[in-house]
């Protein structure tokens, strides 16, 4: 069920998500979370890093879409040395 609560944002720009919803969300000291703002409206979406098994998918998706565009390992290698400037 949603809830509805106020809150005040401090002088730093600091905002307390009131105890009610962060203890029905779950959210710990250190969560991190991505701002959206948009007119009078802000939006906080809580992420997390995937899990091993999340990354794994995901890594053998990249691999799958690389191979089937062509890319090969010497094309990445040369595409972050020109990003760090080393060539």
């Amino acid at each position: 069920m949603e809830s509805l609560a106020t809150t005040r944002m401090s002088s730093k720009g600091q905002v307390v998500i009131p105890e009610e919803i962060r203890d029905r969300l779950g959210l710990k000291a250190g969560t991190q979370f991505v701002v959206v703002g948009n007119r009078d409206v802000v939006i906080l979406k809580a992420i997390s890093a995937p899990s091993v098994e999340e990354f794994n998918n995901l890594i053998g998706q990249a691999r799958q879409q690389a191979r089937r565009a062509g890319l090969k390992r010497s094309d990445l290698k040369a595409a972050v040395a020109k990003v760090r400037g080393l060539k």
